[in-house]
């Protein structure tokens, strides 16, 4: 296929190529947090764009750092990984189980001591979600929202059918006390059967994450069993796997109030590689473009997967992914071209 996605022959992704990377790192180093008091706002024309914070996964983790990280980018709202929140609660750290080496087999002895082990963690780290306060979640929420960044998501990779049914309703608190309007995991059908009715009971949306496996109807199994299941789409992931645009599966289910947020990313067909912004098959430009020409609330978080520079840092990348996102809702037109 031509590797530049149209939208009916209208505004292609050529037209948000271009603006300067340096830009980006002088507006956006002055928010850093240790230089400057003042709050960031990342919501450009009606469009929110924050971050997940497995963006940052190469570099130091607390929730601290994560804050750190945010306000030098300029953003002002997170999808924030549940690890580093669970953390700062005072959860019980593990070390992994040994493995064995790369390309040697586990011997039966060996696994059993493996799964032994990680069934142990497993219910230590059951005892403990069951037994803390909501005060220290509350407290993150506090520090985030002083510094001008909103929590809107949380994720939560276990949370589904292999949980107890008080450990799932944990995760929900969670996001309660963290002010987040949504938790996200993989796409499941059969966690969207068994959470449909705990997201009902706390009126909170489970947004399902998609990689490459999906297609245009992925989405119709699991929003059979309630409407706070949602969607959390990749973007990227989708026109590497489908080699489609993403923009009508964005309509539909907007219309229909299923999107919890998207992940934004830039990846080339035929399951191409990810890409800086402006550089892979994904319609990111017209994508963005959809969300402040419909109104659309739903936040755009960027996800930064492609291969950081050498003598970069994922923060410096963050802050031109951010930049891009700025000048393409900020200095692009708003209406179609005739």
């Amino acid at each position: 296929m031509n590797n530049q996605i149209h939208l009916d022959g209208q505004l292609t992704r050529r037209n948000f190529i271009g603006w300067s990377a340096t830009a980006a790192l002088a507006l956006a180093s002055h928010r850093a947090f240790t230089q400057s008091a003042e709050k960031p706002n990342s919501n450009f024309n009606g469009v929110q764009i924050g971050a997940i914070t497995y963006s940052f996964r190469d570099m130091p983790g607390s929730a601290d750092d994560l804050l750190n990280y945010l306000l030098q980018c300029g953003l002002s709202s997170v999808e924030l990984m549940g690890g580093p929140v669970e953390q700062f609660a005072g959860a019980p750290t593990f070390e992994r189980p040994p493995m064995p080496r790369r390309g040697q087999t586990m011997t039966d002895e060996q696994r059993a001591q493996f799964q032994a082990a990680r069934k142990a963690q497993a219910e230590e780290m059951k005892k403990w979600r069951l037994s803390v306060s909501m005060d220290k979640f509350q407290e993150l929420r506090k520090k985030y929202n002083d510094a001008g960044v909103t929590i809107h998501i949380v994720k939560f990779d276990a949370i589904g059918a292999s949980m107890s049914a008080d450990e799932v309703n944990y995760c929900f608190n969670v996001a309660k006390a963290l002010g987040a309007r949504g938790i996200t995991t993989e796409i499941s059908e059969e966690n969207a059967r068994f959470l449909a009715p705990f997201a009902d009971a706390h009126q909170i949306m489970i947004g399902f994450h998609n990689h490459t496996q999906v297609n245009a109807s992925s989405w119709e199994g699991p929003f059979s069993y309630g409407k706070y299941i949602g969607m959390n789409f990749d973007i990227g992931h989708y026109v590497a796997g489908t080699n489609e645009s993403p923009i009508p599966i964005i309509e539909k289910y907007a219309a229909e109030g299923r999107i919890l947020s998207l992940h934004i990313k830039d990846r080339k067909v035929n399951n191409g590689p990810n890409m800086p912004f402006g550089q892979g098959d994904t319609p990111l430009g017209l994508i963005l473009q959809l969300m402040k020409r419909n109104k659309y609330t739903f936040p755009a978080d960027i996800e930064l997967e492609y291969p950081v520079p050498e003598g970069s840092d994922a923060v410096a990348e963050v802050k031109k992914c951010v930049e891009y996102c700025r000048n393409t809702l900020m200095d692009a037109p708003t209406r179609r071209p005739e």
